[in-house]
């Protein structure tokens, strides 16, 4: 696997998003996260990391001559599974139904840290849009962030999936930032009641153990919009279609609070 390296040149922030279930929204909040981002001057990698279920090509209609597996399979360099997607982005895509991919090997390990060391150098950020859930594969992935962005909706069970995987970060992995993005609010200031009732949960049961609790940010909320189905549907990035939406607005805005300072 080749690595490139610019001696001087800052390494990227590796940010996971990911969810306690699926169906929440996380692969169209990665993308279109990372189109708001490169039209803020960043550059901007996403990695599908959903390694057995990936579905990154689908939702930004591309075509995946090289995959992250080949590079795992010493079949293609890293560099050729490289691509550029809509907006000015980089991804990285894996394949789907395979299952050697779907649990976590010394291989596998040792891949994936290959990989993202490899890429930290020529990206400003780095997104890895994990797989849903707390498999071995997902928790492994999850540690190799820097930061975590955990996508949920304000639907009973994906706030009580959020708090088991939050749970289950905080008290087996190094502490780190980690913000919550509500997708599909249904009213305004829904974010911050969502954040409110996840930390009060978190601060009865999993903080009072820990040397460092934890703190939840709120990074932001995406309003429901009719606008996000079409894009979905026409296989687009939303900032490419809708710009001016209503959920457009929202993941610019949370866009803006992942910029340096």
């Amino acid at each position: 696997m080749s690595e490139s390296v610019h001696p001087g040149r800052a390494m990227a922030r590796v940010i996971a998003v990911t969810s306690g279930k699926g169906g929440v929204g996380k692969t169209f909040v990665s993308a279109n996260l990372a189109a708001a981002l490169a039209r803020a001057g960043q550059r901007v990698l996403v990695l599908d990391a959903d390694l057995g279920l990936a579905n990154l090509d689908v939702v930004l209609n591309l075509c995946a001559r090289v995959t992250l597996h080949d590079v795992f399979g010493g079949r293609a360099e890293l560099a050729d599974a490289l691509q550029p997607a809509p907006c000015g982005f980089t991804v990285l895509l894996a394949g789907s139904g395979l299952l050697e991919y779907s649990r976590m090997t010394p291989v596998l390990h040792d891949r994936l840290v290959e990989v993202v060391d490899a890429v930290r150098p020529d990206f400003d950020i780095v997104l890895l849009d994990t797989g849903a859930g707390i498999s071995d594969v997902v928790l492994f992935t999850l540690s190799l962030a820097d930061e975590l962005l955990v996508v949920v909706t304000p639907e009973p069970t994906s706030l009580t999936d959020a708090y088991a995987a939050i749970k289950l970060l905080a008290t087996t992995q190094a502490a780190r930032p980690v913000r919550l993005l509500v997708n599909q609010a249904q009213q305004r200031g829904q974010g911050l009641v969502v954040r409110a009732q996840l930390q009060q949960v978190l601060d009865r049961f999993v903080n009072p153990p820990l040397d460092q609790p934890l703190q939840l940010a709120l990074l932001g909320e995406v309003p429901y919009d009719a606008a996000v189905r079409e894009s979905i549907q026409q296989r687009l990035l939303l900032l490419e279609t809708f710009p001016g939406s209503p959920a457009a607005v929202g993941i610019a805005a949370a866009a803006g609070k992942l910029l340096p300072p």
